[in-house]
């Protein structure tokens, strides 16, 4: 049983705390050039918050052999780590601020995302901010990834804090769904979804009131 030791924050990565919309299509865009498959950009969005197995198996077919799904991914998160390395990232309005302001607040962070690590460790190399977080959790260190709970669960675990206390920070509704089968509190970023919603909505981290994560648990 999980001791409550404290109240934490679980934040998204990709469209959530970085924008990186833009490496990931190109990268995609390239990938499945050369693979002789078209994808749209509707169908892109569609996808965001997914794992490469989810979305290759959604679009190309269930067939899709575990060795396809592994040199394809591959291939893909090499063509967005060399863009993150080139040219740069930056972190979206209010990201870094809210980061300092919460662990100087003493709340506990962690980081639950579809990216692989090596993205990961791409995205922490170019903007330093790996020492905002005390657990990091990707989906291909759990079974299943959004919109099933559970690298949402397996960050609470780590950080040794109840999914009750927990307040997830995502910008895709497969990421808002797992929010909510893990029975945490969900904040929807309206960053890459104009029309996402949660248990509470922003249209952008910079907007989001002081007191806000400090009053959002007797709020409901």
């Amino acid at each position: 049983m999980i001791e409550k030791k404290t109240r934490a924050v679980i934040w998204d990565l990709d469209g959530t705390l970085i924008d990186s919309a833009d490496y990931h299509w190109e990268a995609w865009q390239e990938v499945m050039a050369a693979e002789n498959f078209t994808i749209s950009y509707e169908e892109y969005v569609a996808d965001f918050g997914k794992r490469n197995d989810e979305i290759l198996r959604g679009r190309l077919g269930e067939h899709l052999t575990d060795d396809y799904i592994a040199r394809v991914s591959l291939a893909k998160e090499e063509a967005y780590r060399a863009l993150v390395r080139t040219r740069g990232l930056e972190l979206l309005p209010g990201a870094a601020r809210w980061l300092a302001r919460l662990q100087q607040d003493g709340w506990m962070q962690a980081l639950g995302t579809s990216a692989p690590r090596g993205n990961i460790d791409a995205v922490f190399d170019a903007l330093d901010i790996a020492r905002f977080f005390n657990a990091v959790m990707s989906a291909d260190q759990v079974e299943r990834g959004k919109p099933f709970p559970d690298v949402f669960l397996a960050a609470a675990r780590k950080l040794e804090v109840a999914p009750s206390d927990c307040i997830v920070v995502e910008d895709a509704p497969a990421g808002i769904e797992a929010a909510r089968r893990a029975g945490m509190i969900a904040l929807a970023v309206r960053s890459t979804h104009p029309d996402l919603t949660g248990d509470y909505t922003v249209e952008s981290l910079d907007l989001l009131p002081e007191v806000f994560f400090d009053q959002m648990f007797t709020a409901l």
